[in-house]
């Protein structure tokens, strides 16, 4: 009597193909695919010891598992009644029109802790810890203390004219007789190491000291053709209106002297202007030039439709992340990288045209 088993396993064919299909499929917890593959097992005349030496468990676990099914008829666990919720839905909406508000006098954000008492203080709750704000919020992925700073331009219909225009530009076809240019700067830091870098070597990355010198900053020009391949970086000390002048005139004069026309999409700075040509020119000179420019202006608040920014991000991505001390140096760098992608002739892509401002953009129309 000592080894007899008090729950005796029976499978029917309908039992077991459920199991069997369990198995195969995969698509439940791990607890619940082991305890069929345990019954199966049991159904094909194997041991408790056999099973628990093939599934590396114990033989209480085989023995709850069998006694489950025959008092149970289920492999599957129960469902449990667990905490009950802090926050109900209506309370939780409340918790996220509040934490998407201004934060209170005197602190620049919410906090877990100052939610936790706002919901208290208006009798939503009558105790709340900060850890279940943080999850509640975590769960709607909403983070009051995170902002970006963002560029919100001023819709109107000048901003449809500006942007409609240099579209238009964009959508010519190419035509070696007036190339389309994109005209753009950037600031850049130049920084020098104070302690010299520790090359990389395998399986350990090259390191380089937190300390730095500051060489001050200068300017870069970006000049591209985007549906030619080409493009110009500049490296200068300044940037006033005398340094675009003289990138106007390189444009003219060096890098498209058989040009009819060029045309030139470039922002709104204030130095962008024909009265450039006349600060750093004689008026016969600055005449002659901009016969020769046509100027496009992206709208005020929208230089993403200046693909120039794209180019500038390739080069800062590619060769600005890092420490160059000096104007020279830096001025080497970018000519490097610029014959490079001139080989190369890289062009951009750009896909954004008339038709899908009007749709997708569709709101900013008057």
């Amino acid at each position: 009597m000592g080894n007899k088993k008090t729950h005796v396993l029976n499978l029917t064919n309908e039992e077991r193909s459920e199991l069997e299909r369990i198995v195969k499929t995969g698509h439940r917890s791990a607890r619940v695919i082991r305890r069929a593959q345990t019954l199966l097992w049991m159904d094909q005349g194997m041991s408790d010891r056999e099973i628990t030496q093939l599934l590396n468990v114990s033989v209480s676990t085989v023995w709850s598992t069998r006694k489950k099914w025959v008092t149970e008829g289920t492999v599957e666990d129960k469902p449990r009644s667990g905490r009950p919720r802090v926050l109900d839905g209506k309370q939780e909406a409340l918790l996220m029109a509040i934490a998407c508000s201004d934060a209170p006098e005197g602190v620049e954000t919410w906090t877990m802790q100052l939610l936790a008492d706002r919901l208290v203080e208006l009798g939503t709750v009558d105790a709340i810890s900060d850890e279940t704000v943080r999850l509640r919020l975590k769960k709607r992925k909403i983070k009051p203390w995170q902002k970006k700073m963002w560029c919100i331009p001023t819709v109107s219909s000048e901003y449809v004219a500006c942007m409609e225009d240099v579209l238009d530009v964009y959508m010519q076809p190419v035509d070696p007789d007036r190339p389309r240019i994109c005209f753009d700067e950037r600031p850049t830091q130049l920084l020098g190491d104070t302690i010299a870098p520790i090359p990389m070597s395998a399986g350990q990355a090259k390191r380089v000291d937190y300390q730095y010198e500051r060489f001050g900053s200068v300017n870069l020009f970006m000049m591209c053709a985007p549906f030619l391949g080409w493009r110009e970086v500049k490296a200068t000390q300044n940037r006033k209106k005398v340094d675009f002048a003289h990138s106007m005139k390189d444009l003219v004069d060096v890098h498209f002297p058989d040009a009819q026309q060029i045309t030139v999409v470039l922002d709104n700075l204030n130095t962008h202007t024909f009265g450039a040509l006349y600060e750093a020119f004689e008026p016969a000179e600055a005449r002659r030039i901009a016969r020769k420019i046509d100027f496009h202006y992206t709208p005020k608040h929208a230089s993403w439709l200046n693909i120039a920014e794209i180019e500038i991000s390739v080069l800062s991505r590619q060769c600005l992340k890092q420490r160059i001390p000096s104007l020279e140096r830096l001025t080497h760098v970018v000519h490097d990288w610029t014959l490079r992608r001139n080989q190369q002739q890289a062009k951009i892509q750009w896909c954004f045209d008339l038709a899908t401002a009007r749709t997708k953009l569709a709101r900013l129309y008057p």
